[in-house]
């Protein structure tokens, strides 16, 4: 069982105040607000407590506001993905916009910014014009930030998107988004009409209050290792309070560039009144936290998780070496090594217990349930190793006898022979996804079946590993169970296209 170490509620609560107060200062207020806004589930990993729909809640506090999303072409381009959803960055962005109209709350613009060009930014601007919303395009700016003039010609060519209400929060898939660069181009075009236009950043990481090597701020810099990010002291900060506050470098380092750049869009000395990076922050996540060493031990896990994550894409072609390196330097900061996530070992021993009649390919899962107990599972020639895992753990939390069948023998040999003989599989062993379908269908007629499927909302959040790189099949039912999923990502072709 997970112990609580943040409080939601508390947080919400302080933060909704800090955010009011900065917006009182200004007759509109632009506020880049992190990604991940409807699913924060890097922050519920790391604070234990944090729901993952906060910053939802958060927003409705907030009273009227109005949203612009931003998404960056160079990601669109690149065919980023964000692995908790298992969705490129363009289609993640469509399913955000959906997701905050479902939740009450409407985008009124959807901004592709640093394009130069690229063809596939045409596509989904028309697809996400297609759906009734505005799209605005902003260009790269040559030089930014530091070429100030250039910047401020860019800014006069960018269009300006018309908002109507006090606050406006702009979000987007993930860092790199261009929001800053979007929310002092909006700042340019009305302080030429007077207005008195603020900007502000809400972030929930890295902590400022928090100090510099704690866990939970170092699992920020896993997070953003790709980009390489470091945090730091902020010297301004310090010098101007002579209080040690965390920040991260690219907002540390641009401060003085983004100052200069403010007071040439303004022609005021002081226009916003901040006086290092970290005042342009609106951040409470520190009062939410009440069991700190609950928080240590989850950001642990979530940098051990993040190299994982990092070492597959490396595999898929996607990331560099140069992360990976900067993933081992994170770790030993920590003291952790990939061996202390409990899953781990478990795995890669279930994989050796191979069945050697199964196409010389030998594949493990293992899963921590909430009591802490490991349940493991390995290929055979019926199921996949995540689908063995799967259905062990829930015959375990359903207490049925290892000897009892879940899946009728029928059901079980209609959907092998579809695979064989309609869909020409080289194998018929079941991913997750049709061991999913399968159970379902065969609770119709079996109690224990049913039972056991009851239980499958248990293993929500809990920690699982496998071996090897998972199929489509097992992707797709392993995001919708919602488990925390690492890999050692060994290639294992044959399975890997069934």
């Amino acid at each position: 069982m997970h112990n609580i170490g943040f409080d939601t509620k508390k947080y919400v609560e302080k933060q909704t105040k800090k955010i009011l107060d900065r917006v009182s200062k200004f007759e509109k207020l632009y506020l880049e607000f992190g990604g991940k806004l409807c699913y924060d589930m890097h922050a519920a990993r790391v604070l234990q407590g944090y729901k993952e729909t906060a910053k939802v809640e958060l927003l409705k506090e907030l009273g009227d506001i109005e949203i612009i999303y931003c998404i960056s072409a160079k990601d669109i381009e690149r065919g980023r993905v964000r692995r908790d959803f298992g969705l490129t960055y363009d289609n993640m962005a469509l399913k955000d916009v959906s997701d905050i109209k479902d939740f009450g709350l409407n985008v009124s613009a959807v901004i592709i910014t640093r394009y130069e060009g690229e063809n596939s930014v045409k596509l989904f601007k028309k697809k996400v014009e297609n759906f009734g919303m505005d799209v605005y395009i902003h260009d790269e700016i040559e030089g930014y930030p530091n070429d100030i003039e250039k910047v401020l010609k860019g800014y006069s060519n960018q269009p300006y998107v018309k908002t109507s209400k006090k606050l406006v929060i702009v979000t987007g898939v993930g860092g790199n988004s261009g929001k800053m660069a979007f929310c002092l181009s909006q700042i340019f075009h009305e302080r030429k009409k007077d207005k008195k236009t603020g900007f502000a950043k809400f972030e929930t990481f890295p902590i400022w209050n928090l100090e510099l090597k704690h866990p939970i701020n170092v699992a920020y810099e896993a997070a953003t290792a790709d980009l390489l990010d470091v945090n730091m002291v902020d010297p301004f900060h310090k010098e101007a309070y002579g209080i040690s506050a965390i920040n991260y470098n690219r907002d540390v380092e641009n401060f003085n560039i983004l100052k200069s750049l403010m007071q040439s869009i303004t022609k005021e000395e002081d226009p916003f009144g901040y006086k290092s990076p970290t005042d342009m922050g609106a951040n409470m996540a520190k009062e939410g936290i009440v069991d700190d060493d609950v928080c240590r031990e989850a950001a642990k896990q979530e940098i051990i998780r993040r190299y994982f994550r990092y070492h597959r894409e490396k595999i898929e072609g996607i990331e560099t070496q140069e992360t990976i390196d900067r993933m081992q330097e994170i770790m030993k900061e920590v003291n952790v090594n990939p061996g202390d996530r409990k899953v781990v070992g478990r795995a890669r021993k279930a994989a050796e217990e191979k069945d050697k009649g199964f196409n010389n390919i030998f594949c493990g899962a293992a899963i921590e349930l909430k009591d802490g107990s490991i349940i493991t599972g390995k290929n055979s020639p019926l199921l996949h190793a995540e689908s063995a895992a799967i259905l062990n753990s829930i015959k375990i939390l359903s207490k049925i006898p290892d000897n009892i069948d879940l899946i009728s023998t029928e059901v079980m040999g209609e959907i092998t022979n579809m695979k064989k003989d309609l869909l020409n599989k080289k194998t018929s062993c079941l991913n997750v996804d049709e061991m999913l379908i399968a159970i379902a269908v065969s609770s119709t007629t079996n109690p224990s079946a049913k039972s056991a499927l009851e239980k499958l909302k248990e293993l929500e959040n809990c920690e699982m590993h496998i071996t090897h790189l998972p199929t489509q099949g097992d992707e797709a039912g392993l995001i919708r169970l919602n488990m925390n999923i690492t890999t050692d990502a060994k290639l294992s072709l044959l399975p890997y296209f069934q």
